[in-house]
């Protein structure tokens, strides 16, 4: 049953713009609340990776940075230029920790897959796969490159040879995780820092206990060995940074500063200086021998997670929370260098008609326009003041509509990017927008369970097709303009007469929630893509199921036909995109690549390209044939929703929203009515549909991706228990208005 409890803890971390949130804060002003504090960006170099960075290293020479990622890559950079070298890919899991030998020729990972891998940092071919071994948390390789040690969630710590994979030794002892490792430059002491608060310091040969550093009072979340061994430094939850004496153990200082947590430490090959990170935000660089605070480098917008320092102590590697990698000047603490790329989902994406062009829609309100070929971005249409969720050009390409969480659509000229129109009357969000082929309708779909047809060029509402018995998810004309198709979380697609509004049509057969519905060029099939993991084609006329399309592991999101009705796309949760044979269901080609789920297809009007829109925040660009990737487009500062081919084969648009990641945690529980209907009844259930949470009003139109009674993927975000009411006392958080 639900308690008052579930709603105000749930509350916090609801989308902050809706009404309903807004509404019901205004009643819990008293609960704790999550802020993510904006500063000045002051870094030499911001390398935005699109996915959440987990750890970070420098070459002993400084011109490389090594990256491992939630998106499961490991990534090389130019130090200077920020360039992207190489991407290694192989893990399948998030990348928790790298290191590269001093003579930058491997580089070792370690990954929650629980293996370690050995790569060629030149080449990126995997020389050995070292596990499984459980969740690996931290990994060091020796000077000579002939040793790797990797610290496990088992509490062990792992000495292997570096060449054959071999397991040398296993170091036992820890009552904890171990989440830290180290190695000295000899490869002849390993240092381990672990949940159970303490260091250890281990002979590599015999695997025996030399000291239990103790002093911390909370987990230590990183260790680093000074060069010439003498000196170890660790950073512990406890907010301190410390420094030992590597023989005797023996602390030599505390370092205290920071406001938050230290989750990562490193110190220079001189021992003069030391680095660390925090969840404060900041990064502190002490002298090694006093431990005064020699700078305080500030402008992260997220947790710390992670710093190095190059061999000569010039520069300085952060590792953040808000998807980027910043490489400072030690000396001033100043950025060098900014480089922006998709930060968040990308939800939306359509090519023009001549296929020159790619439009995309992002979480970060925008509407983005893209040349197909480069790449380049062509222009930003900026005014909707939430997520963008669907765009798509008109057949000349002249032409964008864009529909919003607002609960507007916007028409946009394609060439100066000026607002021709903005089109209200829905209730609620705007889901799926479409022109019609002679570009004088538009039709959209809302989550107010109804369906919009407008004049294009005077933005009077037309026609309003109502029947859904709940959340439109995407609309679609037919080619010759007479009929609109629509797809519900009601489990239905309707066929409709665009003229009058009459319900000509319903399909059913999906067994959860139909996320998006296209005709084929001719208008005689209809294809639909479900959360049922099934892409269904239709006979438009008869609404007899053709065929069911399975082979997809997670929800599909979007699917499209080709011009000639030949072959089907569909995007999914599965981070894939399937190219199908429409008559016999085949499988043509598994596109892979993205990192996240591919949240929008389309195909070219000539259908030798596939354009694919995801929540690793690119759009890419495929040769529909082969399956290669001819293009990433990144730029995006948020998720990116629907994206469309303009029909001159122009531009692509793209459409964006925010850095934060939303997944569903609750499912909308739905039973039959007292009219046979399959409706919501208000309650809210765990994912699994095991467990009631809560209920909220049915005229609240509640989305189906609000961040309910979960913590945003991204730890940037803070809890603050400024004013807040807690334990016994958590009534007081109530205030009647």
């Amino acid at each position: 049953m639900s308690t008052p409890h579930l709603y105000i803890s749930g509350l916090a971390t609801w989308p902050r713009k809706s009404k309903l949130t807004l509404g019901w804060r205004s009643h819990f002003p008293y609960i704790p609340g999550f802020t993510n504090v904006l500063l000045n960006n002051r870094a030499v170099l911001t390398l935005r990776l699109g996915s959440v960075v987990n750890t970070v290293a420098c070459s002993s020479d400084g011109r490389r940075i090594v990256s491992g990622s939630d998106d499961k890559s490991v990534r090389v950079w130019d130090a200077s230029t920020g360039k992207l070298l190489s991407v290694f890919v192989g893990h399948t899991g998030r990348v928790s920790s790298v290191a590269i030998s001093s003579d930058g020729r491997r580089i070792v990972s370690g990954s929650y897959d629980e293996s370690v891998r050995v790569w060629d940092a030149s080449s990126g071919e995997v020389l050995n796969v070292l596990g499984p071994i459980g969740w690996v948390s931290s990994v060091a390789i020796s000077g000579d490159g002939r040793r790797i040690v990797s610290g496990s969630h088992d509490g062990s710590v792992r000495l292997w040879d570096a060449s054959t994979g071999e397991v040398l030794n296993v170091l036992e002892g820890h009552t904890n995780w171990a989440l830290s490792v180290a190695i000295s430059s000899d490869g002849g002491r390993i240092v381990s820092g672990s949940g159970d608060e303490s260091v250890r310091v281990w002979d590599a040969s015999t695997g025996e206990v030399l000291n239990v550093l103790e002093g911390h009072t909370d987990w230590v979340r990183s260790v680093a060995i000074s060069s010439d061994g003498r000196r170890i430094v660790s950073g512990s939850r406890d907010k301190t940074v410390r420094v030992w004496d590597a023989s005797t153990g023996e602390v030599l200082n505390v370092f205290e500063g920071h406001t938050g947590f230290v989750t990562s430490v490193a110190i220079s090959s001189d021992g003069k200086r030391i680095v660390s990170g925090s969840s404060d935000e900041s990064v502190r660089v002490w002298d090694g021998s006093t431990g005064e605070v020699l700078n305080v480098l500030e402008g992260h917008t997220g947790f710390v997670t992670s710093v190095a320092i190059s061999s000569d102590g010039r520069r300085i590697i952060s590792r953040l929370d808000d998807r980027s990698v910043r490489v400072w000047d030690a000396s001033i603490g100043e950025v060098l260098n900014e480089l922006d790329g998709h930060t968040s989902w990308v939800y939306s994406v359509a090519i023009s008609n001549d296929g020159r062009r790619i439009v995309s829609g992002l979480y970060d309100e925008s509407v983005r326009l893209w040349d197909a070929s480069t790449g380049e971005v062509l222009n930003v249409l900026e005014g909707h003041t939430e997520r963008v969720s669907s765009v798509a050009f008109s057949i000349n390409g002249r032409r964008i509509v864009s529909g919003s969480h607002d609960g507007s659509v916007r028409v946009w000229d394609a060439s100066t990017g000026e607002v021709l129109n903005v089109l209200v009357g829905h209730t609620g969000w705007v889901s799926s927008v479409a022109f019609s082929r002679n570009g004088r309708w538009i039709v959209s779909g809302s989550y107010d369970q109804s369906v919009g047809v407008w004049d294009a060029s005077t933005g009077e509402v037309l026609n309003v097709l109502e029947g859904h018995t709940d959340s439109v998810r995407s609309v679609a004309f037919s080619s010759n303009g007479r009929r609109i198709v629509s797809g519900s979380e009601d489990l239905t697609v309707r066929v409709w007469d665009a003229s009058t509004g009459e319900m000509l049509n319903v399909l059913g057969g999906h067994i959860h929630l139909v996320s998006s519905v296209a005709f084929s060029r001719n208008g005689r099939r209809i294809v639909s893509g479900s959360y049922d993991r099934s892409v269904r084609v239709w006979d438009a006329s008869t609404g007899e199921v053709l065929n069911v399309f399975k082979g997809h592991t997670g929800w599909v999101r979007s699917v499209a036909f080709s011009s000639d009705g030949r072959r089907i796309v569909s995007g999914s949760y599965d981070r894939s995109v399937r190219v199908w044979d429409a008559s016999t269901g085949e499988v043509l080609n598994v596109l892979e690549g993205h990192s996240h789920s591919v949240n929008s297809v389309a195909f070219s009007r000539n259908g030798r390209r596939i354009v694919s829109g995801s929540g690793d925040e690119s759009v890419r660009v495929w040769d529909a044939s082969t399956g290669e990737v001819l293009n990433v487009l990144e730029g995006h500062s948020d998720l990116v929703d629907p994206v469309p081919f303009s029909s001159g084969g122009g531009p692509i648009l793209s459409r964006s929203g925010d850095e934060s990641v939303l997944f569903p945690s609750y499912i909308r529980e739905k039973a039959v009515d007292s009219s046979g209907l399959l409706s919501h009844t208000g309650w809210l259930l765990s994912p699994t549909g095991e467990g009631y949470l809560m209920f909220v009003p049915l005229d609240a139109l509640l989305p189906d991706f609000a961040n309910i009674l979960t913590i945003p993927h991204s730890r940037s975000s803070s809890v603050d228990f400024t004013g807040a009411f807690l334990g016994p006392r958590w009534h007081n958080c109530y205030r009647k208005l």
